[in-house]
């Protein structure tokens, strides 16, 4: 079982490198917030319109940072490319569309007379060992295994279908034709190679790969289940809260992801503010777990909303597995993953909404999830807000920063500056207001950054605002 004192001895790679246990609070090295960005990209309309298939759920680059995948409500995935070889003059982010394919279509479940939304909840890369890739993508109830090569000869001279629609031939043949391989130039094929369904009554939240590549998790509401790659008619279940009677039903899973180095422990969130890391050597019952990390409540500071915003929408670990990065509502709570009764550091995301938390209930504003990142370095955290705004948190030096991600931002090159949030929002402090600070009450509720992902390797982020990702990286 991986125990505290298992967690502290172990010294995990990151990026090809031994990360050593104090160098995550090495107060030598340069701050994050210090690090100068700008934007390199933004793909997607920048029309003000936008239509809701159009708009991004999900998005994660690969194990080195080649690739990046974008979902969208519509399920469709587009898949990036860094192209290496024509790089704009002062970027080194060019990420091309290399493929566009449907992952999920609409479906009706005739037996509960409810719709299936083609939406993608989440994309997880697995770790390329051949020439092609392979991702994983979910909606609501059915995961799929996505292969996306790249096909350089292509086969010719069919007897029985045409060339092109690959319908039969009705009329007869008069002779043999044996096929051939002609050379074409590179054409990029994304084909479903598995697809693991009827195995979860309730939404679909999360997926997860393995360390060892050869299962993953997917979690819904109330049961986690675990799958091998290979076989698409067979999982175990794992995790099973859904009580005996359901109106005693307390919490529900908010999300669940594989520990990065430990093939045996994972750990999910519920919408009670807690995260439990289990270890399947022990045992997998949710009341059995190895751990739980909570903070002790304020019993005095409860009201309306406390259980809504203390839900957890979304977890990391770091690359070394020593820490654990949770994002509710308002803080993104970081943890260490040897000491379960105290959160390490609590960041407070966008405290300034705390008075406004009766508008947001009733715009349904409060029930989003934002997304959470480490640096490739584990030294950042990266989280988005409202207003295009995203943060990134200092870990060692506890100090944050604010930017915006937005689209008048067209000079090449131009350095992105920080952002400062500013109680209230008429026009006599309008007149005194400086170019760098935003009011609370001119916040865009509907432009939200939601989905985020840094580099594994580089300062480079992606994050999603509706319809468009924007691609960031420092300045050097």
């Amino acid at each position: 079982m991986m125990d505290g004192d298992a967690i502290a001895d172990t010294d995990a790679e990151v990026n090809g490198r031994p990360m050593k246990k104090d160098e995550i609070s090495d107060s030598q090295q340069p701050s994050p917030c210090d690090t100068q960005w700008y934007l390199s990209q933004i793909k997607g309309s920048l029309e003000d319109e936008n239509v809701d298939a159009d708009t991004i759920s999900s998005v994660q680059f690969n194990e080195n940072g080649e690739f990046l995948a974008a979902g969208d409500k519509g399920g469709r995935i587009v898949v990036f490319k860094r192209d290496l070889e024509n790089q704009q003059p002062f970027a080194r982010t060019d990420y091309n569309v290399y493929s566009t394919f449907q992952s999920h279509e609409p479906e009706f479940d005739y037996l509960k007379s409810v719709e299936i939304e083609e939406k993608i909840n989440d994309i997880a890369w697995l770790k390329r060992r051949s020439p092609a890739h392979f991702l994983l993508s979910t909606n609501d109830k059915t995961v799929k295994l996505w292969k996306i090569s790249e096909k350089t000869r292509r086969a010719e001279g069919f007897n029985l279908r045409e060339e092109d629609s690959g319908r039969v031939l009705n009329q007869r043949l008069q002779r043999l034709r044996i096929p051939a391989l002609r050379s074409v130039d590179g054409i990029v094929e994304a084909s479903a190679r598995r697809v693991y369904a009827n195995a979860h009554a309730y939404h679909i939240n999360s997926i997860s790969v393995n360390a060892d590549q050869e299962t993953f998790l997917s979690a819904d509401d109330l049961r986690i289940n675990i799958w091998h790659t290979e076989s698409k008619n067979l999982c175990w279940n794992v995790i099973d809260i859904k009580p005996d009677n359901m109106e005693d039903l307390a919490e529900v899973i908010t999300y669940s992801r594989f520990h990065p180095t430990e093939n045996s422990v994972f750990a999910f969130s519920s919408s009670k503010g807690v995260i439990r890391l289990c270890d399947m050597r022990r045992s997998t019952h949710h009341e059995q777990h190895a751990k739980l990390f909570a903070d002790a409540e304020d019993v005095g500071t409860r009201n309306f909303f406390s259980e809504i915003i203390a839900s957890i929408a979304h977890f990391t670990f770091s690359y070394n597995g020593l820490l654990m990065a949770a994002r509710d509502y308002m803080h993104v709570k970081l943890w260490d993953l040897r000491m379960e009764n105290k959160a390490v550091e609590v960041f407070h995301v966008h405290e300034y909404l705390k008075a406004k938390l009766c508008t947001l209930y009733e715009n349904d504003c409060i029930f989003d999830k934002f997304d959470c990142c480490f640096s490739h370095d584990d030294k950042a955290i990266l989280t988005g807000s409202y207003g295009s705004l995203f943060r990134v948190f200092d870990i060692a030096s506890k100090r944050d920063v604010t930017y915006e991600a937005s689209k008048d931002v067209t000079k090449v090159k131009a350095v992105l500056k920080p952002k400062k949030i500013i109680a209230g929002g008429d026009r006599l402090a309008a007149q005194k207001r400086k170019k760098d600070e935003i009011p609370t009450d001119s916040l865009d509720y509907g432009r939200k950054v939601l989905h985020a992902s840094w580099h594994p390797r580089e300062n480079v982020l992606a994050l999603c605002a509706t319809n468009n990702l924007f691609m960031f990286e420092d300045a050097h």
